[in-house]
């Protein structure tokens, strides 16, 4: 590999605001922000505005739209005359 073309890699910490939920991880993304992590060394911190915490997927809150429905209703709505 070439020397000095790759970006530094590092331990980061990501913080979901709308949950309250912050995990460390090793990324390229930097940031001038910093935060105080559990193990007491200070990370660079990259707040985000959904993670597996906060999406409706992942938390089961999901609405499931009635798709039959809507292809019965625009069927009817644009059937052929004839």
């Amino acid at each position: 590999m070439r020397q000095s073309i790759h970006p530094a890699y590092g331990p980061v910490v990501f913080r979901d605001r709308a949950a309250n939920y912050a995990f460390l991880t090793r990324s390229t993304m930097t940031s001038e922000k910093t935060v105080e992590w559990e193990d007491g060394n200070t990370y660079p911190v990259v707040d985000v505005e959904i993670s597996n915490v906060s999406h409706p997927f992942y938390t089961g809150t999901a609405r499931v739209l009635d798709t039959a429905g809507r292809v019965e209703r625009f069927e009817r709505r644009y059937e052929k005359k004839g």
